[in-house]
């Protein structure tokens, strides 16, 4: 039987990388002495191979084989957009 890849679903916070996004990961975790919910997070560079993704989006990442020294995810689908508007405009 062959093993089901890992999925993880996370915001995107970069897109600046030609068919690399690098998307935040957040999960809940308890303190072990004080039991106090913290919340922890880790970035993963993935792989966006149309360049669709942008910043603000919530998408499902799959584990791959390396693509390049930090590259070890692919951008499965984009569960919602959250695009321009959750930007803040600078001028």
């Amino acid at each position: 039987m062959r093993e089901r890849r890992k999925q993880l679903i996370g915001r995107v916070v970069s897109n600046k990388m030609d068919k690399t996004v690098v998307v935040k990961v957040e999960r809940l975790q308890r303190h072990s002495l004080y039991k106090k919910v913290m919340r922890r997070s880790k970035k993963y560079k993935a792989h966006d191979e149309h360049n669709s993704c942008q910043v603000g989006d919530l998408v499902r990442i799959v584990e791959s084989r390396p693509l390049s020294r930090e590259k070890r995810w692919v951008v499965e689908e984009i569960l919602e957009a959250g695009g321009a508007e959750s930007q803040p405009v600078i001028e």
